[in-house]
């Protein structure tokens, strides 16, 4: 029996909180599971990186094993269980269970192909039964409480409760436990407060890197297995990130297929090799050379890797570029066809200028530019030079009058050289 703690996804610590709060809670659901199964022997799967909750773990089981909960003949049975940790590298691709399994026998955690599934051929060939953290902590209330209690919770198909990880621009961050079938909107709004700086909720990214993006014309959609799916999302581990009204969409597609290209474990050649071309197209229209064949090759390219990927990892990359290219091909389209991102984030699409009419030739711009790309002397209505400037925004942040604007297929009238403020209003 293995308890998979081997949470992977960006942002996501549900699992982390479970065993440093409470890790007897895990405990005695696989020693429960255990029972019911008949099996002896437990493992916990654990990325190294979770020190305390390693440190918290190793002192429950070495609890429960002195008061007899663990161990042979446990409390004077028959029954014999022991758990024991194992402690992961951190591979994203190990969540998988069966390339979890291959990195516990000491092998490359790549996964394989099913069937046999782990229940029929699982560690070192034994029938191997496994679940998530928060399955485990779930055991011992509905043992306790009866199948019903648990079950009138949630929805028709989906039982119970869920707890998820609030992250991104919203005012209320961190953990959250809601029954499933509840509303995006709930969670974002009710619970997480809305967007920071009262700006427009765009979208949020439900299930991780491998998720997909819901946009907020979809936030009466329930969070469930069955209605993220139809929205060509993921539940994953329980990852839930807001994105507000200056997040672009390819970039963010970008980004997340950028996780899943350096973890992919290398088997697979649609995985391996497919995402990484995927990858080099979004960089391309990200850098304002992309073209509507590229948009056309994306989508071709997203939907093979789906259907040929061998392991969920790489069957769910494409999540964040299909749900995109679904729900705001605008911003492709933007990006090719007027070479402009409207969200004003990708580097090579925007520029930075001093508007005339707020500067006061304060000087604060140009002795904070680390690659001195503004002119100007005090007085002086400052200019900065396209050509050397980086895009870094640091005059934007330190500018104490809004007279940085950041623009991309905007135009904005400024002088050719330095002119004296009274004489450039």
């Amino acid at each position: 029996m293995i308890c998979n703690a081997d949470e992977g996804d960006p942002g996501a610590y549900m699992n982390r909180n479970e065993m440093e709060s409470d890790p007897h809670m895990v405990i005695e659901g696989m020693i429960i599971g255990a029972y019911a199964i008949g099996a002896n022997e437990g493992y916990i799967y654990i990325r190294a990186e979770y020190p305390l909750a390693i440190e918290r773990l190793d002192r429950a089981i070495s609890d429960a094993r002195a008061y007899g909960l663990l161990g042979n003949n446990i409390l004077g049975t028959d029954f014999s269980f022991d758990i024991h940790i194992a402690r992961g590298a951190g591979a994203f691709v190990c969540g998988e269970e069966t390339a979890l399994i291959a990195s516990m026998e000491g092998n490359t955690g790549r996964p394989r192909k099913r069937p046999p599934f782990p229940s029929q051929k699982g560690l070192w060939g034994k029938p191997t039964n496994i679940n998530n953290v928060e399955t485990w902590c779930n055991v011992a209330s509905i043992i306790k409480n009866g199948a019903d209690w648990f079950t009138r919770i949630g929805t028709e198909k989906s039982k119970g409760t869920k707890v998820f990880s609030l992250v991104g621009k919203v005012k209320r961050t961190g953990l959250v436990e809601v029954p499933l079938g509840t509303p995006v909107k709930t969670i974002v709004y009710d619970i997480g407060g809305g967007a920071t700086d009262n700006k427009k909720v765009k979208a949020v990214q439900t299930g991780g890197p491998s998720g997909g993006c819901i946009p907020d014309s979809l936030f009466d959609t329930q969070v469930d297995y069955e209605h993220l799916a139809d929205a060509g999302s993921i539940m994953g581990s329980g990852g839930i990130v807001v994105m507000d009204e200056d997040t672009c969409m390819v970039d963010t597609a970008k980004y997340f297929l950028e996780f899943a290209v350096e973890e992919s474990c290398g088997k697979c050649t649609p995985c391996r090799e497919g995402t990484y071309q995927m990858h080099r197209i979004l960089e391309k229209i990200t850098e304002g050379k992309g073209t509507n064949e590229d948009i056309v090759l994306l989508e071709k390219l997203a939907n093979i890797i789906k259907l040929t990927a061998l392991c969920r990892l790489g069957q769910t990359a494409p999540n964040p570029v299909l749900t995109t290219l679904r729900y705001f091909k605008d911003e492709y389209l933007a990006h090719v066809e007027d070479k402009r991102c409207p969200a004003r984030v990708c580097r090579s699409l925007i520029n930075y200028y001093i508007d005339p009419a707020a500067c006061r030739g304060c000087t604060i711009c140009s002795r904070n530019c680390p690659v001195e790309a503004i002119d100007g002397k005090p007085g002086y209505i400052h200019i900065i030079d396209q050509n050397k400037c980086i895009k870094c925004g640091t005059c934007m942040e330190v500018c104490n009058f809004s007279a940085i604007v950041k623009l991309s297929g905007e135009s904005i009238d400024t002088p050719f050289a330095p002119i004296p403020i009274n004489k450039g209003r």
